[in-house]
């Protein structure tokens, strides 16, 4: 996946200046794909480059800020990226390693990390059972709905693989 890709969408569900999109995408797509403000920002410029999207001085309001909107080429970029195969990207994480390296090198002070790494999951576990009960309690009737609570339901499932995974590991830690 790429950032252009991810704005796309996001502007797809809804047009909005980048300051906007920057404060949708930390609440949304941020959770599955990191971006800085900066980033976006950079990435709205090539965007509009490309024919994609356009912006637009806004109707009300002080300063520069502008509302960008995806243009017909940016949903058929959008379309064409959506039905591109690709291959799962292998997992990248160091936690995962630094348990293989304590398996290896025997005790070295990874239960304090663990337990960090627990509290931040179930922290995010939290909050996305908020979302689920605030968004999806009722209403789920639209194919759109439907699949965002997919990927709600998704993210649950890799939390509590995190959370079961780290309780594991620190009972083999503290032993």
């Amino acid at each position: 996946m790429s950032l252009p890709h991810a704005l796309l969408t996001s502007l797809s569900e809804r047009a909005g200046s980048g300051s906007e999109l920057a404060r949708r995408f930390d609440k949304s797509i941020g959770f599955f794909w990191a971006a800085t403000h900066q980033q976006i920002y950079r990435e709205l410029a090539r965007l509009e480059e490309a024919g994609w999207i356009e912006s637009l001085p806004a109707e009300t309001g002080r300063g520069r800020k502008r509302v960008y909107q995806v243009l017909p080429a940016g949903t058929a970029e959008l379309r064409r990226w959506i039905a591109e195969s690709e291959e799962p990207r292998p997992q990248r994480d160091a936690l995962m390693v630094r348990i293989r390296a304590e398996a290896a090198v025997g005790p070295a002070g990874l239960a304090d990390e663990m337990r960090r790494h627990l509290a931040l999951h179930e922290q995010k576990l939290a909050l996305y059972r908020s979302f689920e009960e605030r968004d999806f309690a009722s209403d789920t009737d639209s194919r759109e709905r439907r699949l965002q609570y997919v990927l709600l339901k998704g993210g649950i499932a890799q939390e509590e693989l995190a959370i079961n995974m780290a309780r594991e590991a620190l009972r083999v830690l503290e032993g």
